[in-house]
């Protein structure tokens, strides 16, 4: 069990931050303001979008709630691996499980720069909590709300918005930064019923998080090898228990982490689960490849906010140490050393910051007027924001875990936490070499055309 000694290193390195009213008010009250003059899809520019003003009330109502909600188990949270049904529950009840649905599906109707001050606050306190609800709106809302029918968006937004945790189950045992060399397949066959076109799936998916909880599946498997990954299609599995019980699908035990430990991380096997061509295909037979890589490279900016708020949150925790430590009979922050360290690791923060949310506008701005050009400027940003973020989340990290000294290397400590914590942020979604490639290859492009 948790140790009383860990309650009190986090209550102490972790100051409480601006009060704010419950989310669930500001919701339905407090936010009408700006629904009411906001149209769904539209892009995020004049009286589309949100203001300064609106961005605080966000920010600060799920400040109040990490504080409120989050941060008194997150040591329980870490040792256990998994998050508490309250928490799980909670999430959905304040709204943050669909930010960007409309509200006539249960959603909260926000921009998706909304979306990234809701993870990095969440970062702040728990990244791992910022995670799971990262997946849930920047791959499986927006790949709903980009590619599904008029009847999916009705069938499963209110769903994924309410209580249906899902999972995007893409990468493979030899389908890592190779992502579509998929081995998973999808085989056509005559359904039972009536006379349209089914298809089962075989085949294993590793590091698929919130694979415990998932109720809802987003898998890419091929349906036709012979066309290569023109043959990879996206299927949902949106009835994930009734798949289980029935030995369709079997999801492995949690992976042990090193960090983002209370987001579960399974292996699942699909063996001859059957898919309804007509209902459970999203975006198009063949498209699969272009439903992963327009969420993806959107997801890219939500990691990029998770990591802001990870360095953010462990910036915050370590300064009061350096404020009360005394070394020399005087305060350690007083060493101008140190001061000079501080002061870089907030510069670039601020600067990392600045580029994750600039990325953030201009997938709000391009919303609904997306073309091949605009798309391949949101997935360089996003490239951009995410490398940095994660490189200057681990130097930030690893920072506050040396100023702490050795208090720093103790277990239980949020310095250390979020230390293990950020080093994933250079793997999924794309590792750190695979965001270098993609910003080089839209430098070569440019070349070529300005010869």
């Amino acid at each position: 069990m948790l140790g009383r000694a860990g309650h009190l290193l986090w209550e102490r390195f972790l100051p409480l931050r601006l009060a704010a009213p419950p989310l669930a008010g500001m919701h339905r009250a407090q936010h009408s303001h700006w629904l009411q003059r906001r149209q769904f899809g539209a892009p995020a520019s004049g009286e589309a979008s949100t203001t300064l003003k609106d961005l605080e009330l966000i920010r600060n109502t799920v400040a109040r709630f990490a504080q409120e909600q989050v941060a008194p188990g997150v040591f329980k949270r870490e040792q256990q691996g998994s998050i508490e049904p309250a928490l799980w529950k909670a999430l959905f009840v304040q709204g943050l499980m669909g930010l960007e649905a409309p509200p006539e599906l249960g959603g909260s109707g926000l921009t998706f720069t909304d979306t990234c001050v809701v993870i990095e606050e969440l970062a702040k306190v728990d990244p791992s909590v910022a995670l799971v609800v990262d997946i849930q709106n920047t791959l499986l809302n927006r790949a709903v709300r980009h590619f599904g029918t008029d009847e999916q968006r009705a069938a499963w937004l209110p769903r994924l918005a309410a209580d249906t945790v899902g999972a995007f189950a893409l990468s493979e045992p030899e389908a890592g930064s190779d992502a579509f060399s998929l081995r998973t397949r999808a085989e056509a066959v005559r359904s039972d019923f009536a006379s349209s076109e089914a298809y089962v799936l075989n085949g294993s998916k590793c590091w698929i998080s919130n694979a415990a909880e998932a109720r809802w599946m987003l898998v890419f498997a091929t349906a036709d090898p012979t066309r290569q990954h023109r043959g990879i299609t996206a299927f949902v599995i949106d009835q994930v228990e009734e798949a289980k019980s029935q030995g369709q699908i079997q999801v492995s035990p949690k992976e042990d982490k090193l960090g983002i430990r209370a987001a579960s991380c399974c292996q699942v096997h699909f063996h001859q689960c059957r898919i309804s061509a007509r209902h459970q295909i999203l975006g198009g037979l063949g498209n699969g490849v272009q439903v992963a890589m327009r969420v993806l490279n959107e997801g890219r900016i939500g990691i990029a906010a998770q990591m802001v708020g990870l360095a953010q949150g462990a910036l915050e925790a370590t300064l009061p140490y350096l404020e009360t430590r005394h070394q020399f009979q005087r305060p350690l922050i007083t060493n101008q050393g140190l001061q000079f360290q501080v002061a870089q690791a907030f510069a670039e923060l601020e600067a990392v910051r600045a580029l994750v949310y600039q990325a953030a506008r201009l997938v709000d701005e391009k919303q609904g007027q997306e073309s091949s050009e605009q798309l391949a400027e949101i997935a360089r940003q996003a490239a951009c924001a995410k490398l940095l973020a994660a490189q200057v989340a681990c130097r930030v990290t690893r920072r506050c875990v040396e100023w702490m000294g050795g208090m720093g290397f103790i277990r239980q400590t949020p310095q250390e936490k979020f230390y293990r914590d950020a080093i994933i942020g250079k793997i999924y979604e794309g590792t750190e070499n695979m965001q270098l490639s993609t910003i080089f290859r839209f430098l070569r492009f440019v070349h070529k055309e300005e010869r």
